[in-house]
This record gives structure tokens, C-alpha cells and sequence, in this order.
């Protein structure tokens, strides 16, 4: 799926993270999403490439990263320990200044690493989320039905754990197949990928650390920017999905507009995952925005 990007392991704060990189321009990090890895962008990397040093990753806990040991406080898995990581993969690359592509998950680690280290992002665009602390706030009946695994992933370990390392591909197709596009989405090379993923051991509690630190240690880290007047300095650009639950039960633009000071979006015809639904279109809206 990514023929010519070369691939390095980085030694990390927490242990040692999977990167991919191809290209010469300006830098530029894609961030994935839950329960995926880099794979996710296999439809949009290369293009990007033509313009941009485009660097991928694999998140802590998730693909072939490191499966970090989880604590009491959940920090150990905060989009703050893995926006560090970012950090670290992308001067190991040799940049210290980038711009940011970042889906779901990923895109809660972008927000606090343009948030945290704001003379790092330049710019960043983000795929179908609201500010994680407003879907909290504001959840309904349609957005926790919709998003179900947001409440059983945060339950005390180790009963999460547990049911998903039973069957982890049944809870990886029953969350991936279940959302507008079902599983005719992926590819089958990137659906196989994702499947021996989260096969590795430690994934399942990779993945419930990181929705436990989401509501705890990472709404603590978001209260505090709101309580002090902080708000995102670079150009935010928000996409999301005309058939996913985040436009349907948010508004996006207005919550993002809150917590960032120069923000633009739209919803594209597709669902939650734009980057394998609307490959062509997403990659339009990157090259327009990185490219100003």
C-alpha cells in the first residue's frame, strides 16, 4: 500500500513508534484514528507525497507502536504523552515545525499538540470530531447509541479488556462495519492490516487506556486551556462527514469557532472514515489548505 516510503522505528518517550515517510516538500504528520493504524491513509499518502514530506505514525497502544503500560491516572495515554510522541517522531525526521492531518483519535492528539507546542503546528486539519470536551458535555440519547464504545471502553478494567481480546476482529468489524459506509470501506489490504493489529497483544488495553485518558486526564488538560482563556492560534481547518454521527448530533464549526481563534470546514458526502470513503475529495481539501 505504500510503495517507496521508507519506514523507521523511533525511540519514544514511552517506547518505540512506527513511522513511514516519502517525499521533499514541507513537512507534514498524518495522525490516525481508532481502532486503525497508519494504514488508514494509504488512499491519500502517496499524492500528498508529490507535494509534501508526508510522515506517518503509528499512535502509542496502537499498529506496530508500543504498548505502554496504562495507570491509575490514565496520563501515561493522555493526548498529552502522545502528542509528545509526535514531538519526538517528527525531530527525529529532522523537523521541528510541520503541519498536521489528523483523523478521530489522532485528531484529539492534534489538538493538544498544536495546543501544547504551538510553535511546532503550523497548521492543521482535522476529520470528524468535535473538541472532546464538548461531546462530553453535550452528549445526547443519538450520540451515545451512536458512539457506544466511548462508555464501554472507559468501564474499570478488566472487564473492556477482556471482551475485546476474546474476538478483537469481531469488536474491530462490529465498530468499523457498523458506521455508514459498512465494511465496504476499506480495502482488503488495509482491513488485513488492521486485523493483525489488533491481534497484538496489548492493543485492547492500548485502546481502552486511551478512551479512559479521554475522559479523565485529557478533559482535566482541556478544562484548564478553557478556564485560562486558551485557544488554538493556527489555521484550523474541520472536515466531517455528511452521514456520521459527529455533524448529525454537533455542531461543528461553532464548537470548534469556541476553542480556536481561525477555523473554517464543511461536512463531504461520505461518513466517518473520509479518508478511505472520499480519498479524492479529502486529498482536494489537503493540498488547497496546506498549500496557502
Amino acid at each position: 500500500m505504500f510503495e517507496g516510503f521508507s519506514i523507521a522505528d523511533v525511540a519514544g518517550p514511552a517506547g518505540t513508534l512506527r513511522t513511514r515517510r516519502l517525499g521533499s516538500g514541507s513537512p507534514l504528520l498524518l495522525l490516525h484514528g481508532h481502532p486503525q493504524s497508519h494504514s488508514m491513509w494509504h488512499a491519500v499518502a502517496p499524492a500528498l507525497a508529490q507535494k509534501h514530506t508526508v510522515v506517518m505514525m503509528d499512535l502509542r497502544g496502537y499498529g506496530d507502536s508500543a504498548r505502554v503500560q496504562g495507570d491509575a491516572a490514565h496520563e501515561a495515554h493522555s493526548k498529552r504523552a502522545m502528542a509528545e510522541d509526535a514531538v519526538a517522531v517528527m525531530q527525529f525526521h529532522g523537523f521541528t515545525r510541520f503541519q498536521v492531518l489528523a483523523h478521530d483519535r489522532g485528531a484529539r492528539v492534534a489538538h493538544r499538540l498544536a495546543m501544547d507546542h504551538p510553535a511546532a503546528v503550523q497548521r492543521l486539519m482535522l476529520l470528524d470530531i468535535a473538541p472532546t470536551l464538548a461531546m462530553y458535555e453535550h452528549t445526547s440519547d443519538a450520540f451515545a447509541r451512536a458512539y457506544w464504545h466511548w462508555f464501554f471502553l472507559i468501564q474499570p478494567p478488566p472487564l473492556p479488556e477482556a471482551l475485546i481480546e476474546s474476538d478483537p476482529v469481531r469488536y474491530l468489524r462490529s465498530v468499523m462495519g457498523k458506521r455508514h459506509a459498512g465494511l465496504s470501506a476499506f480495502t482488503p489490504e488495509a482491513l488485513t492490516e488492521y486485523e493483525r493489529c489488533i491481534r497484538i497483544p496489548g492493543t485492547a488495553t492500548g485502546i481502552c487506556e486511551d478512551y479512559r485518558a479521554s475522559a479523565s486526564v485529557d478533559l482535566q488538560h482541556d478544562r484548564d486551556d478553557v478556564a485560562a482563556a486558551r485557544r488554538l492560534s493556527q489555521p484550523l481547518r474541520v472536515l466531517w462527514g455528511e452521514h456520521g454521527t459527529v455533524g448529525t448530533c454537533f455542531d461543528v464549526l461553532a464548537l470548534w469557532r469556541e476553542r480556536a481563534v481561525d477555523v473554517s470546514g464543511r461536512s463531504l458526502p461520505c461518513g466517518h472514515y473520509i479518508a478511505e470513503e472520499s480519498p479524492a475529495m479529502l486529498l482536494a481539501e489537503a493540498l488547497e489548505f496546506f498549500e496557502t
